[in-house]
């Protein structure tokens, strides 16, 4: 019942299918050299598996709601390990597209269910858990993609599909078997030192869909989410057009091609990002810190485009742009959590969550800009002014409107009020 503990086991979860996303990297070459595939082809796995995985979330985080953290676990476990299986046993096209949906199914099943277990066991630490879990999420693949590699270039791609689908699956299902059901209401304990502003009462999905609340976060993700993706997801072309992928950059006694350094720069300081910044919006106000971080990203994307055309000045820029951006995703479950209460918090952020498939449909607008103006240019401007924009609705509408619904909410309901005014720090 220790709530430390089933984060930790949340976290092991996260880092088991970290490679479903982070480490599918490694096995496309391979996969083209050995079937012949074309790259375009080999990809549409990829792409079946981040539409399933994001659009997902919100159903199966309502099955959370309903069932627990157990029972979603160990199924997510047996889905996703299967989904690596099925692409080492079927060696066709529509095997590796099945299983593609596999995975994006089981790992939207674990990362549904340990973000808001989170969120649910932790209340005056509640950024700091969400931070840690979500940096499990790319934490793991740095940790086993090394393995990866190894096992890829002695036994080819479709043996380590099948003995990691297998592993990984294994070590799911066995910290789910340990996984235990948080408190499914908010109680007057959970707000006793609690610093960020506290919604009334748990509201159901119909009612948080209703609230004006919930589509300014909407809109603020989705903007974050799009601009920074505009910015990160296109590094390689980036620092091609810059002409610096390739030049050597020296540090200490290791010398790498500058794009490698910024790639791997960039998974530090985003895996150090979220808990910390998640820890300060425990201390300082959600709102706040979102502010503050959105603008910082805004002010680096901007930066990264008029002053990032060295190789040091990339790599540096580019990691200030990871750090500012992570935090979407350790602050926004805990925000959806402050507002709209504790027994619909997974189904709600799931409802959120499906803003990120939103953003990452609006990423190829980037491309599009960049070949009607000929530089990435244009581009990165507008995801530094998306940026802006988010930073502005942040602590200029979000805060504001939280603060003008939950006194209303209080009116409605004095004795509950009277509650949570005295479980808050004075």
């Amino acid at each position: 019942m220790n709530r430390w503990v089933q984060i930790g086991l949340g976290i092991v979860c996260m880092f088991m299918i970290a490679n479903l996303q982070f480490g599918w990297t490694v096995f496309v070459d391979p996969l083209n050299r050995a079937m012949g595939w074309s790259l375009a082809a080999i990809q549409v796995s990829f792409t079946i598996f981040v539409l399933v995985e994001t659009w997902l979330v919100p159903f199966e985080a309502a099955l959370v709601d309903r069932f627990g953290p157990r029972i979603m676990v160990i199924c997510g476990g047996i889905i996703a390990g299967l989904g690596w299986v099925c692409d080492g046993t079927i060696h066709t096209l529509p095997g590796l597209y099945a299983g593609g949906v596999l995975a994006g199914i089981g790992a939207g099943m674990i990362y549904g269910t340990c973000v808001p277990n989170a969120v649910k066991w932790f209340s005056r630490n509640r950024g700091l858990a969400v931070g840690l879990t979500v940096a499990g999420f790319g934490a793991g693949a740095a940790l086993t993609v090394t393995p990866l590699v190894m096992m890829i270039e002695r036994s080819g791609p479709f043996h380590t599909f099948t003995f990691f689908g297998i592993a990984q699956g294994a070590v799911i299902v066995l910290c789910g078997l340990f996984l235990v059901s948080p408190p499914r209401t908010t109680t007057h304990d959970m707000l006793v030192g609690v610093r960020c502003l506290q919604g009334i009462g748990d509201s159901t999905p119909a009612q948080t869909l209703r609230s004006p609340v919930f589509w300014v976060m909407y809109a603020t993700f989705t903007l974050v989410a799009a601009g920074g993706l505009m910015a990160v997801a296109q590094l390689a072309p980036i620092a091609k057009a810059f002409h610096i992928a390739k030049a050597p950059v020296h540090v200490l006694f290791w010398t790498a091609p500058a794009l490698l350094l910024t790639l791997q720069l960039n998974n530090i300081v985003g895996g150090i990002a979220r808990p910390l910044l998640g820890w300060i919006s425990d201390h300082a106000g959600r709102e706040k810190t979102l502010a503050v971080a959105f603008a910082v990203e805004g002010v680096g994307v901007w930066a990264f485009s008029r002053y990032g055309h060295t190789p040091v000045s990339f790599i540096l820029l580019a990691a200030l742009v990871f750090f500012a951006w992570g935090e979407i995703y350790s602050i926004f479950p805990s925000l959806m959590r402050d507002h709209f209460g504790q027994r619909y918090a997974a189904t709600n952020y799931g409802a959120l969550y499906t803003a990120k498939g939103v953003a990452s449909l609006l990423v190829p607008i980037s491309a599009v800009i960049t070949a009607a103006t000929g530089s990435w240019s244009a581009a990165l401007y507008l995801a530094a002014a998306m940026n802006i924009v988010a930073a502005i609705l942040a602590i200029g509408v979000l805060w504001p409107m939280r603060v003008r619904e939950i006194a209303r909410s209080r009116v409605r309901d004095p004795d509950l009020s009277i509650a949570i005014e005295s479980a808050l720090p004075s």
